[in-house]
């Protein structure tokens, strides 16, 4: 597909320099993938994993062995002591409302270290919405404190806006929609110190969505006390259809499970129906969808980078995530991107994607990816909010063949249209 005659001069040498960039880095991606295979693997190992912990139940879900164990399963993966993995759980969104709902109270204060988070939390928040029954509106305070313009965490801000009713500290290890260094697993790690050092009371919340088995570590092996994301996301493997998780300090856990589904009743009842075995299979496959996912981002910074194009992070940079941005500077061309890697899609490539408003979020979006499972970005996608200074984000990929494919159809699109010299 790389000598197709076809092709503007820029377009190619675009690609040959992409792959050059990314055969350099093989070896060193190979080798965390590697360490997260063997990690995955002895967890399923570990906690007996068999045949009849795939078969799914109905109804309430009593005594549904699978469950606990797929439960404990990603614990260890995650370092953490305790887990909760619901097909009930909606989104990642919501797996982070359920957490921050079961451990605060009314009268809470709550701190989000890495400024704002993602768009869909600030109703959740409330900040934006009255009256839905947000955090605010139950009595809970927030602040936000920006990382600094290196991307660090500003520890002098955090220690003064730290008061007698603070009981939570919130972390976004993702980008987001935001042109910003996503949180590397040291830097959590010197988070975790200071709190325990001078804030052993506080808890430390990290919404974990598209950082799962990225590095070597999870947020639970250096401390962290409570994580959530999304199955159609990472540990998904591209094969569980919906889905969540929270894992932590097992009573921070329970205390999320009460909230999931009703006080008294906590992890102890759900149905898993007929995912069980995807959710198993998914996760299994995750460490490999992950790995191909972070050599197709680090191919997609390099071509588009060759392209004249900002992106975020570089290719050389060290990954904590799977997103990447690409500044591309214009509506016309943000939408122009989306709709030529659609075309690059197994479902719905002859679909013209447009920007809409969407639930949660408050300017228009527009999204590209034509998934098996609906929404589901450890497939493949882009998407972001038209607005200044339109960036498009990348997430996920089946396999970096896949995602270099998609990338080249939008830069196409972008030079059919006038719109790429």
């Amino acid at each position: 597909m790389y000598s197709n005659p076809d092709w503007p001069e820029l377009i190619r040498k675009a690609v040959t320099e992409a792959e050059e960039v990314l055969l350099r880095q093989l070896p060193a991606l190979q080798e965390k993938a590697t360490r997260n295979h063997e990690k995955v693997l002895k967890a399923f190992q570990e906690e007996c994993v068999s045949t009849y912990h795939l078969q799914g139940t109905t109804g309430y879900g009593l005594g549904d062995s699978g469950r606990e164990v797929l439960d404990r399963v990603v614990a260890r993966i995650l370092g953490a002591e305790a887990a909760i993995v619901r097909g009930q759980f909606v989104s990642g969104t919501h797996a982070i409302a359920a957490a921050l709902f079961g451990v605060l109270r009314p009268g809470d204060h709550f701190i989000s270290v890495s400024g704002n988070p993602y768009d869909t939390l600030e109703e959740v928040i409330g900040l934006r919405g009255k009256g839905q029954g947000s955090l605010m509106d139950f009595g809970v305070s927030y602040d936000a404190i920006p990382l600094d313009c290196q991307g660090k965490l500003q520890y002098a801000l955090l220690r003064e806006s730290i008061t007698d009713k603070t009981r939570l500290l919130m972390v976004q290890r993702s980008r987001g929609y935001a042109w910003r260094n996503s949180l590397m697993i040291s830097q959590l790690k010197e988070l975790v110190d200071f709190v325990r050092a001078d804030f052993p009371h506080l808890i430390i919340f990290v919404d974990n969505c598209y950082g799962e088995l990225v590095e070597s570590l999870e947020p639970g092996d250096i401390g962290v006390d409570l994580m959530a994301g999304s199955l159609i996301k990472n540990l998904g493997g591209s094969i569980a259809p919906t889905g969540g998780y929270v894992a932590g300090r097992s009573d921070l856990v329970k205390l999320t499970a009460q909230r999931l589904t009703a006080p008294g009743i906590g992890e102890h009842v759900g149905a898993t129906l007929d995912w069980q075995r995807l959710f198993y299979q998914g996760l299994f496959f995750s460490p490999l969808t992950v790995s191909e996912s972070i050599k197709g981002a680090v191919f997609s910074a390099a071509f588009w980078r060759a392209l004249g194009f900002e992106v975020h992070p570089e290719p050389e940079a060290l990954r904590t995530d799977l997103i990447q941005a690409i500044k591309l500077g214009s509506r016309e061309k943000m939408i122009a991107f989306c709709q030529g890697l659609q075309k690059g899609s197994p479902v719905d490539s002859h679909v013209l994607p447009i920007p809409s408003g969407m639930p949660g979020y408050e300017d228009e979006i527009i999204m590209a990816g034509g998934t098996f499972i609906q929404g589901a970005t450890s497939e493949f996608s882009a998407d972001g909010p038209l607005r200044e200074p339109y960036i498009v984000y990348q997430q996920g990929g089946i396999s970096h063949t896949y995602v270099q494919m998609g990338n080249i159809l939008a830069a196409l699109n972008l030079w059919q249209q006038g719109l790429l010299s």
